[in-house]
């Protein structure tokens, strides 16, 4: 699904990502882990090509997308859910979805893909006409993942999905997304500072340090030496 080869980017002459190589199959879930300022969020940004590479390739189904715009790699099945949610706060619950299929023509085929992703997140279904700004922050992050599921993704790209999000709400985020990749095969790349629940919905997890792969395996072989010694603060 996705394979990362010797992949460097940065901000200039600033550089953050030094080389990382990944690979991610089809229906795969991988956590992408570090302390923060390890290039966590630069490395997802190069791989929706949000920022350019300096160097190496990004390889999407088996096609080279180095140079590929963000909106070409979507339409390809990349969905990006963003470090901070990024919904339009002054749209509405129900435009906010709509963002997410403005390619699609059949609007018959939107209209089921709503309703089944709206099973998923039901508590979005009774604030249809409310502004997403409106919405707590459990309930924006919902929103934000539900919006990327609208383009029907093959890959969902998840930047600290938990963020700001209290403990209990988390638990049951983390099952709904678990439900939709069963149902649906989505193959998942991660970044996530809460450890816990990186281990519930990756499979595989690699760490950064300094910009570097340092680490990477299954999930279960992830021990307290390892998180001692690359992860914790």
């Amino acid at each position: 699904m996705l394979e990362l080869e010797d992949v460097r980017l940065g901000y200039g002459k600033m550089r953050v990502v030094n080389g990382v190589s990944l690979s991610l199959k089809d229906g795969g879930r991988l956590a992408v882990l570090g302390r923060n300022g390890v290039g966590k969020t630069t490395l997802l940004k190069g791989v929706v090509g949000l920022l350019p590479l300096s160097g190496g390739s990004v390889r999407f189904r088996g096609r080279d997308v180095s140079s590929l715009r963000p909106h070409l790699r979507c339409r390809m099945g990349m969905a990006y859910v963003p470090q901070g949610r990024e919904i339009l706060p002054w749209f509405t619950v129900r435009e906010n979805l709509e963002l997410g299929c403005l390619d699609e023509k059949d609007g018959d085929r939107t209209a089921r893909r709503m309703e089944r992703i709206l099973e998923w997140f039901p508590v979005l279904k009774g604030q249809l006409g409310r502004a997403g700004g409106l919405l707590s922050g459990g309930q924006q992050q919902q929103l934000a993942v539900a919006r990327a599921l609208m383009t029907a993704p093959r890959l969902l790209i998840l930047d600290e999905p938990t963020e700001g999000i209290q403990p209990n709400i988390v638990e049951g985020f983390g099952r709904v997304l678990r439900r939709i990749c069963a149902e649906t095969g989505l193959s998942v790349l991660l970044v996530e500072q809460n450890l816990g629940f990186a281990r519930k919905m990756a499979e595989n997890f690699l760490i950064l340090q300094k910009g570097k792969a340092v680490c990477s395996g299954r999930m279960e072989q992830l021990d307290e030496q390892t998180v001692r010694r690359f992860l914790s603060v």
